[in-house]
């Protein structure tokens, strides 16, 4: 019976221990979800900007729209914006990056030839939600099509057939992830309760194809073709996963 008991007492401390060390494990996941929220920068902001900036607040005083707050949660006192309360106006003389004291907000970034360019920005990318966007649900709207600073060419439309009604056609809007700015003019115009297209950090959205996969049709890829080494093809199928999803 003293034999069960301890065994029963062991059996319930091994279940305490799991319960508190799963406890920590989510306290942290929490904390650091919590200190790392989607948040988006200003134009030209570094990958380590969280880092680099001093959170001294001149680039949210430089910027005349009063789109660029200090975060007062997480991170206090990054320079952050929220789309759908005041988008980007995409100053072309980006104020915000010119009274950056470091190079925390890098010109660099934001310029062409040596010139400030605000079309280099890359605060984020915007995401459309197909199963709320009334533009996919057969209604007509255009509105971030129009919102866009650069129509035709971050955000353009596609036409496709209703298959529902077999008589109307159907205008959805389609973003290009590489000409996106993510200045959220689109998220502020959008007509539906929340929001149907958001911008959200690029780092948090966007996938990486790899440098082993290689699009011979490309011209920038057919040096990498004739160059690319050759392997003996696997037999194994676990070898050939690795291959596949290897670095060349």
């Amino acid at each position: 019976m003293d034999l069960q008991r301890r065994k029963a007492i062991g059996s319930i401390l091994q279940t305490m221990g799991v319960v508190a060390v799963g406890g920590l494990v989510w306290g942290a996941y929490v904390s650091e979800s919590k200190s790392k929220p989607l948040w988006l920068y200003p134009p030209g902001a570094r990958d380590n900007f969280v880092n680099t900036c001093i959170k001294c607040g001149l680039c949210v005083e430089a910027c005349p729209y009063y789109t660029l707050r200090l975060s007062q949660e997480g991170l206090k006192g990054l320079p952050i914006f929220v789309p759908r309360e005041i988008p980007c106006f995409m100053c072309e003389d980006i104020p915000c990056v010119v009274a950056c004291p470091t190079d925390a907000l890098d010109e660099n970034l934001v310029s062409t030839e040596g010139v400030l360019d605000i079309t280099k920005a890359r605060m984020g990318v915007a995401v459309v939600d197909t199963l709320n966007c009334i533009a996919y649900a057969g209604i007509q709207c255009d509105a971030c099509y129009r919102a866009c600073p650069l129509m035709d060419k971050a955000i353009y439309l596609e036409y496709k057939s209703n298959e529902r009604t077999g008589k109307h056609s159907m205008i959805l809007p389609m973003v290009a992830n590489d000409v996106c700015t993510g200045c959220g003019k689109c998220e502020k115009a959008c007509v539906t309760e929340l929001a149907s297209i958001r911008v959200l950090p690029r780092d948090s959205i966007l996938g990486k194809m790899g440098t082993n996969y290689i699009k011979g049709w490309e011209e920038s890829d057919e040096q990498r073709l004739e160059s690319a080494p050759t392997r003996k093809l696997h037999e194994n199928k676990k070898q050939s996963l690795d291959y596949l999803n290897g670095e060349i």
